[in-house]
């Protein structure tokens, strides 16, 4: 027996139709290489544009050079006197007396806390200085005391004249100053000592107080105003119990250069003896 015919809608046999013909248009487009190209990307508008900087040169710094310390003024030897009696620079010498001869000085005061064998004053501002120069001595276990300072000009008569009738004028010339011509007189000098059986003798020098004040006189405005070997230069024998006091920069200066009597600093003329 022959079954009867299947019958297939209209509607769906049409739509069939179109999917085929799609299929095979897009089956078409790909072997064909055409296929639809993608949308472009969305260019950065100006604001969104980033332009990369470039770094700043960098410049090297120099490297600094050394610097040298200004070099200390040229020491002043004409800012005081040394002619003026009042001054604490006067020299006073075989070739160079005080002027006037019997000059007497305004500030004398006795210098305090000391022994001062003889109670002889100084100026003012070297018993200040004297003050401090045997309070340091003290610290380091030195018991210095003063034999001598100020002596006046009538003092100073009597005391060569002694000398003279002693040791005859040519021997008391080489140890003690004329009259008028001496730095006792004028208030800036002291002759020290340690107990030690060397006052006023060479001898002194070798000690632990000579040392030691010769050692730390200029921090004090002090100089061994008769030192050794100057004998032609200063007209006198070495003494290292003297101690004449200049200021603080005088001081300071001498012994900076080396240069250890004053006629040699100021450029003045030796003093081995007197005029007549």
């Amino acid at each position: 027996m022959i079954p009867a015919r299947t019958s297939v809608p209209r509607a769906a046999s049409r739509a069939g139709k179109a999917l085929a013909a799609a299929t095979l248009v897009g089956l078409a487009l790909g072997l064909s290489g055409c296929a639809p190209e993608p949308e472009p990307e969305p260019k950065p508008t100006p604001a969104e544009t980033t332009t990369p900087t470039a770094p700043a040169p960098t410049t090297a710094k120099p490297t600094p050079k050394p610097t040298t310390p200004p070099a200390p003024p040229a020491f002043d030897k004409q800012a005081r006197s040394i002619d003026d009696p009042a001054s604490i620079w006067v020299v006073t010498d075989k070739l160079r007396p005080l002027a006037p001869k019997e000059y007497e000085p305004a500030d004398l005061r006795m210098p305090q806390g000391f022994v001062n064998t003889n109670g002889q004053p100084l100026r003012d501002e070297a018993a200040t200085a004297v003050e401090g120069f045997l309070g340091a001595a003290a610290q380091n276990g030195l018991n210095v005391q003063i034999i001598s300072a100020y002596r006046p000009y009538g003092m100073q008569v009597e005391l060569y004249n002694s000398y003279i009738a002693r040791d005859g004028q040519a021997a008391a010339d080489t140890y003690s100053a004329r009259p008028g011509f001496s730095e006792h007189q004028t208030g800036l000098v002291v002759d020290l000592d340690d107990g030690s059986g060397c006052a006023l003798s060479e001898c002194f020098g070798g000690t632990a107080a000579g040392k030691w004040l010769a050692e730390h006189a200029a921090e004090h405005g002090f100089i061994i105003r008769y030192p050794q070997g100057k004998q032609e230069v200063t007209g006198f024998i070495p003494e290292p119990w003297h101690f004449r006091y200049v200021g603080k920069e005088l001081a300071a200066e001498m012994k900076r250069t080396g240069v250890v009597t004053l006629e040699e600093f100021f450029g003045l003329p030796a003093a081995p003896g007197y005029a007549d």
